[in-house]
């Protein structure tokens, strides 16, 4: 496989992300992917995401974000890339 460094990658989604299911979906393919990291609403109703994992794996993820659950309509993503942290350990929901 190439590129196994581990990356953090932070984004932020807008569109019709919330009430949708958006971070049960994300939670879901980050998990499958075996990705670390949190997923959130924003008050502002956007979904904002921090996952850590090998690149190649996050740009898949991204991807996947990119097209959202089914009843979701994602108009845009901001990427961050950072360094990895290996702070987070699982894939979790976090609560306002």
């Amino acid at each position: 496989m190439e590129d196994k460094e581990c990356v953090r990658v932070h984004v932020v989604v807008t569109g019709e992300v919330q009430g949708v299911g958006f971070r049960a979906f994300t939670q879901y393919h980050a998990t499958q992917k075996g990705l670390h990291g949190w997923v959130r609403n924003r008050k502002n109703g956007t979904v904002e995401v921090e996952a850590e994992g090998p690149r190649f794996l996050l740009e898949t993820f991204l991807k996947i974000l990119e097209q959202g659950p089914r009843l979701s309509s994602v108009t845009k993503i901001l990427v961050d890339w950072k360094d990895s942290n290996r702070h987070t350990h699982g894939f979790t929901i976090l609560h306002p």
